[in-house]
């Protein structure tokens, strides 16, 4: 079955000054998703949101929240991140010491699990989750900052995971994070991912743009 092609504009490059506004402006323009990138200055090179910010900006909107956590360690935050209202959340196998347990946890919330694979990080580390899991983060960057340029040769393993999940039958959202812009949301889309998250490329003009640019990522496929 053919999946809705879904974006999520990273809250990160919102207006920090009118966060409840961004919210409810980027909302109303059509996002599927508010996509949180939750970076701990120790997994990744810089410091963005706690669980009271989530929790803050719950009350703006009933879309999904989708909370990708660089942070590590990162079980002693799931139930906190839970609690403030996430409806996704998705980490780095790495940042744990059991995998299976981290999911379970998750998962006894009935909220949904991600696994987030950086450019360096092979597919096949995932594979033994995949039954588990409700989304693959394929990071077209290197996370810890906005504003990078997306790394094309991540595309061959976007098509992989694609082609993995489809063989499998499996009801799985391939999501990528990292430089998508217009320019590139088409070869994205192309190569399999069905959520595109982006900050830049969402929230650039004003909200008098916002509903433009998430209509012009999305006709992309």
């Amino acid at each position: 079955m053919k999946k809705k092609i879904k974006i999520a504009p990273s809250i990160l490059a919102s207006n920090f000054s009118l966060f409840g506004n961004e919210i409810i402006d980027i909302c109303r323009a059509g996002a599927d998703y508010i996509h949180f990138d939750i970076m701990d200055g120790h997994f990744v090179p810089n410091l963005t949101f706690g669980p009271d910010t989530v929790k803050h900006l719950r009350k703006y909107t009933k879309k999904t929240f989708d909370v990708h956590l660089m942070i590590k360690p990162v079980d002693k935050f799931l139930i906190p991140f839970i609690k403030a209202g996430a409806d996704i959340i998705s980490f780095h196998p790495e940042t744990v010491k059991n995998v299976e347990k981290t999911i379970k946890v998750i998962k006894s919330y009935k909220k949904k699990v991600g696994l987030v694979l950086n450019p360096n990080i092979k597919e096949n580390k995932i594979y033994p989750y995949l039954s588990k899991i409700d989304l693959i983060l394929v990071m077209s960057v290197y996370p810890g900052f906005g504003g990078q340029k997306f790394m094309k040769n991540q595309l061959k393993k976007i098509k992989r995971i694609s082609e993995k999940i489809k063989k499998e039958k499996l009801n799985i959202d391939l999501e990528v994070d990292g430089g998508i812009n217009i320019k590139n949301a088409k070869e994205v889309l192309e190569a399999g991912a069905n959520v595109l998250v982006a900050g830049t490329a969402c929230f650039k003009g004003g909200k008098k743009f916002y509903k433009k640019n998430i209509s012009d990522l999305r006709k992309q496929k």
